[in-house]
């Protein structure tokens, strides 16, 4: 007990904040999988469409022995999960085996939710369920964890030759996709396929964040006072690169720094009010890891 007048600090909680974050990511990985299953059961499975990975297998197991989803899902990552554990963070693993358990119990939960849903428009319902699957796994994501399966293969690809997420889902599910096909004819196929393309846009947008970062090279006459001002009004680091004219061949320094991209137009004040002869380029940066920047995801 605290003697009397004492308070509580947060020295005397050193895990407390851990705890928290542990929590919130959990309670996060249970909506995200609560927004597949949604997608599974609302939109793909009464329009004889699929999704990806073991999701997108187990529904077309399903359709062919009436086996529950929730169940299949189970089955299908079991083996899934033990070469991911070898392979990639287990943190990620741990994580992703939760959301698959939490998957399969929200699937069998959901099951009667297509009752709720009256649309019956196929374009419409194809893009929907992509929408909300892509959300769903773009937060997992987001929060280092997946729907297990083909995620994780994802993962690996994604860890070993820095392929985007949703690029490499794409492409490890069209055997899915050529399946689909063969069973259920090329019109739900390609329905099929305009889902897991929305899908897989959302999944790389909610994973990196709608605030894409820039990265920005300036040329300039004034390169300290310049890196002055960005570090001072921008709040933001800058390095200076040594580069020699081609033609004058003379020796710059060359600023080089990595901005949030609502900080673009500011940014090209800065440059015109210090040196309007100033060259610079921006180009758009997919993942920034390092001080001043939030690592997002795998």
């Amino acid at each position: 007990m605290l003697a009397k007048g004492a308070s509580l600090k947060s020295e005397d909680l050193p895990h407390s904040k851990e705890v928290i974050k542990v929590i919130t990511k959990l309670a996060t990985i249970v909506l995200s999988v609560f927004l597949c299953s949604v997608a599974f059961n609302g939109f793909f499975i009464p329009n004889n469409l699929l999704s990806g990975g073991a999701g997108g297998l187990a529904i077309m197991i399903h359709y062919l022995t009436d086996l529950p989803t929730g169940l299949l899902v189970f089955l299908i990552n079991i083996p899934i999960f033990i070469v991911g554990l070898r392979v990639i963070d287990k943190k990620f693993v741990i994580y992703s085996f939760v959301a698959m358990v939490s998957m399969s119990f929200l699937l069998s939960a959901t099951e009667d939710v297509y009752k709720y849903i009256q649309i019956n428009d196929l374009l419409l319902e194809s893009m929907l369920g992509g929408v909300l699957n892509g959300v769903g796994m773009g937060l997992l994501f987001r929060n280092k964890s997946s729907q297990g399966g083909f995620d994780i293969i994802a993962a690996v690809v994604k860890k070993k030759f820095n392929i985007n997420v949703g690029t490499a889902l794409l492409g490890v599910n069209i055997v899915i996709i050529g399946f689909s096909s063969i069973l259920f004819g090329v019109r739900l196929a390609l329905y099929t396929m305009l889902g897991l393309y929305i899908s897989y846009q959302l999944v790389d947008k909610v994973q990196t964040g709608l605030d894409t970062k820039k990265t920005v090279i300036i040329i300039s006459e004034k390169p300290q006072e310049l890196a002055n001002v960005i570090i001072n009004k921008l709040k933001r680091g800058a390095t200076f690169l040594n580069g020699e004219g081609a033609y004058s061949n003379n020796n710059k320094k060359i600023i080089y720094c990595t901005i949030m991209s609502t900080q673009v137009g500011k940014l090209k004040d800065i440059v015109e009010e210090v040196d309007s002869n100033a060259f610079i380029t921006i180009n758009d940066t997919e993942e920034v890891k390092g001080r001043g920047f939030k690592n997002i995801g795998i």
